[in-house]
């Protein structure tokens, strides 16, 4: 099939999902983590095709690599999305109006959601379920690095929902994934109510400036970490490990340092030191070079890059408020996070900091839908548009007003 046609297939079965019950939800939500375990061996055999045909690199392979560990988890998340309320039908507020009138503001489903991502399979299955659970159709186009992966969890899906006699034709994977098919994509405004892309920067660049349907911009990292003067340098280390290094290759990992000068004279090779021994590559400034033997110099693009790799870039500034001013400089709007026992300056950062999720004393790595409590998510949007932060299923919503009357007109 066509772009247009798989589109426009998602658009006619919409009602199959938006008007299903909660418990029929979350029977499908069942029926799909059970068929993900059950032909586990099946997906991974797709999986290794694309893992043969993959030529770039370990860190795209880790993204792209499924393992019983990684299914087990997707399953996992299919049914803890059952546990959460389906946001549909909320009145969010309620009021009469001087006419008389009755008005209610009540959330509804988007309609067709159009998903476009790169070879992260697990987001196949996110995607579904928590577009399944909020009452939206779904259309996927990911990368072809995953295309058997993708391919055959949504044929997992849609087997175990037939068997149980529903109509899994609200979910729509695209077979076209060149670069003129996801211009195509970007431009189904007839059938696609919202686009939503997930991915490095130039997947996102291009759906902000190629597409018609409106987008929700999610994902590109830089984050930072901001090392205040007052901060304890343990807590400052393990935090800074963790951001940084326990997975590299997602969007929440630490990709800048920022230290105050102060903390810099007396601690900064002490701090940098269990990077150095993660096998992390540290670029800085001058300072930072100065401070620390081991710190090569930084271009001014590290400090805008997110590397997503065993790469970080220094900054060593002065206060909080040049901190501030340089992470809203070169952030891309996603985490921040300050180390600090100066309770003024942890509220000054908070308040002043320009990013979707913002931290004192704790890892960017908690930004994600699971950790803060929402179940799976979208993306993190970075936007300030609809949705900012973890997007679980009330912001994959939107509403319109209902309107009860007896008789009344407009004089």
């Amino acid at each position: 099939m066509t772009v247009e046609e798989r589109c426009c297939l998602a658009k006619e079965n919409a009602a199959a999902v938006a008007y299903s019950t909660e418990a029929e939800k979350n029977e499908m939500l069942s029926l799909a983590a059970d068929a993900l375990l059950a032909d586990s061996e099946e997906i991974l055999r797709e999986n290794a095709k694309d893992l043969a045909a993959c030529t770039r690199g370990a860190q795209f392979e880790d993204r792209l690599r499924l393992t019983p560990v990684r299914i087990s988890a997707m399953a996992e998340g299919l049914k803890t999305l059952r546990n959460f309320p389906c946001p549909v039908g909320e009145v969010i507020e309620r009021h009469t109006a001087a006419s008389g009138i009755e008005i209610e503001r009540v959330r509804v489903p988007f309609g067709v959601i159009g998903v476009i991502y790169e070879a992260r399979p697990n987001v196949t299955a996110d995607a579904i379920g928590l577009c399944l659970k909020s009452g939206n159709a779904v259309v996927l186009r990911g990368s072809k690095d995953a295309y058997f992966s993708n391919a055959a969890i949504v044929k997992s899906f849609k087997r175990a929902w037939k068997r149980a006699g529903y109509n899994g034709e609200f979910v729509q994977l695209l077979e076209d994934c060149t670069r003129e098919g996801a211009a195509t994509f970007m431009r189904q405004k007839k059938y696609l109510d919202v686009l939503i892309p997930r991915g490095g920067a130039s997947l996102i660049q291009s759906a902000l400036e190629n597409a018609t349907v409106p987008v929700i911009e999610t994902g590109t990292g830089n984050c930072h970490v901001y090392v205040e003067k007052t901060a304890d340098l343990e807590m400052a280390k393990n935090i800074l490990v963790n951001a940084k290094t326990q997975r590299t290759s997602v969007c929440n990992a630490c990709e800048s340092l920022v230290v105050d000068r102060e903390f810099a004279q007396s601690h900064l090779a002490e701090l940098l030191a269990p990077l150095k021994e993660r096998g992390v590559e540290i670029v800085g400034d001058e300072a930072a070079q100065r401070l620390c033997p081991f710190v090569l110099p930084a271009t001014e693009q590290d400090f805008y890059t997110e590397f997503l790799a065993l790469k970080i870039s220094v900054k060593v500034i002065d206060g909080v408020e040049k901190a501030i001013a340089f992470i809203n400089e070169h952030s891309t709007r996603h985490s921040e996070a300050i180390i600090t026992s100066d309770g003024a300056a942890a509220e000054k950062f908070l308040r002043e900091i320009d990013s979707a999720c913002v931290y004192v004393n704790a890892s960017t790595r908690f930004s994600d839908g699971f950790e803060f409590g929402f179940g799976a998510e979208m993306g993190i949007s970075t936007q300030k548009l609809h949705a900012r932060g973890p997007m679980g299923l009330r912001e994959l919503t939107t509403y319109k007003f209902t309107v009860r009357g007896n008789g009344q007109t407009r004089a």
